[in-house]
């Protein structure tokens, strides 16, 4: 097993005993936690925590959920024999990760561990006592319901955390969504930017959907911009082939490469249900030639259920849907940035999505 997913650390813990009650491995906090039942196939689980220290009980203590979007999101950062931080993984989104930590570390192919840290001052470095890390070992498992430690000669360049920045945006008044509130449709521009600003990193000319054309960014319309296609009469690949077109009309982000590759047809859907995007990505391909090409629903994380619901229905199989999370957009935007990545292959723009059809 070379990659983790929810429905893999649901099981984990589904194995471990029910009767018993667990320890979180910060010392300081002496609370137990007791499993009361998992949702097979990928969660949630349901547990109670509570603080003896405190005089607490379990009696009356409140079923919590640790969600399918948390386990998902946390294997989905999880590489054989290879710490992770779950408290940076998951940041302050989840108040349950200490109780996620703490039950993968009982399961037999979970380890906890404490890598160096590198420390850089006055350009001089050295390594000091690290963190609390989650590593997960499959080769080597120990004994169920037990907490164990490992050791590791792994340091870490402990580098800051990544933060993605958008100046300001005005939206025309023709493009009002009466399904989105404002804060929605702001949130679904932002992302239209970042698809835009990588593109043109990854040297993409960019179709922006026709009625968001006229969105303001740093005081220039989004149609305006360097490499946004303009019309998509003026593309090559496409230019002769009319009712894909009018198909790809108010598709929000595509692709387009040399006038001979079509690298993604992007559907970004905020808050509301996938379907619209998947109905008109695939209005789309019938009207366009047979051609590779990746469809993409770029969605917010928390959403990827959804997304893989709706992608495997029958009408929508044969598109082979990605998903592109907002964090993995914002995560190679945030690159792009910083670094001016260029001459990238086709495998790594695959690396930030995810296959969401079944077989």
């Amino acid at each position: 097993m070379e990659k983790l997913t929810a429905q893999n650390l649901a099981a984990f813990i589904n194995q471990l005993p029910k009767q018993h009650s667990y320890q979180y491995l910060n010392p300081k906090n002496k609370g137990l936690i007791k499993i009361d039942h998992v949702e097979l196939p990928e969660g949630p689980i349901r547990i109670r925590r509570w603080d003896p220290s405190k005089g607490e009980s379990i009696e009356g203590k409140p079923l919590v959920s640790i969600s399918q979007q948390m386990l998902w999101r946390l294997a989905n950062a999880i590489q054989p024999n290879q710490p992770i931080n779950v408290d940076r993984i998951l940041g302050a989104s989840y108040n349950t990760r200490s109780v996620l930590e703490a039950l993968l570390v009982h399961t037999p192919q979970f380890y906890y561990c404490y890598p160096g840290r590198i420390e850089s001052i006055n350009s001089k470095t050295k390594i000091k006592e690290g963190h609390k890390h989650l590593i997960w070992k499959p080769e080597s498992p120990h004994i169920n319901g037990v907490a164990t430690k490992t050791s590791t000669d792994m340091v870490i360049s402990e580098i800051p955390a990544m933060e993605v920045f958008y100046d300001s945006l005005v939206l025309p008044d023709s493009n009002q969504n009466l399904e989105l509130d404002i804060d929605m449709q702001r949130r679904h521009a932002q992302i239209q930017i970042a698809l835009y600003y990588i593109g043109l990193q990854l040297g993409f000319r960019t179709w922006i959907a026709q009625n968001d054309k006229g969105i303001m960014y740093q005081n220039k319309r989004l149609g305006e911009y360097e490499g946004v296609i303009a019309k998509l009469e003026d593309e090559l690949l496409i230019k002769a082939h009319v009712d894909a077109i009018k198909a790809a009309l108010l598709i929000d982000c595509i692709w387009f490469k040399n006038g001979k590759l079509m690298p993604a047809v992007m559907e970004v859907e905020h808050s509301t249900g996938v379907t619209s995007g998947l109905t008109r990505m695939l209005n789309f391909k019938n009207h366009f030639p047979p051609f590779p090409t990746r469809y993409v629903i770029v969605a917010s994380d928390d959403d990827r259920k959804k997304v893989v619901q709706e992608a495997n229905k029958p009408q929508f199989h044969e598109l082979n849907v990605k998903f592109f999370p907002y964090s993995a957009v914002e995560e190679l935007y945030s690159l792009c940035q910083r670094r001016k990545i260029a001459g990238v292959s086709q495998e790594f723009l695959d690396s930030f999505m995810e296959e969401v059809r079944v077989a």
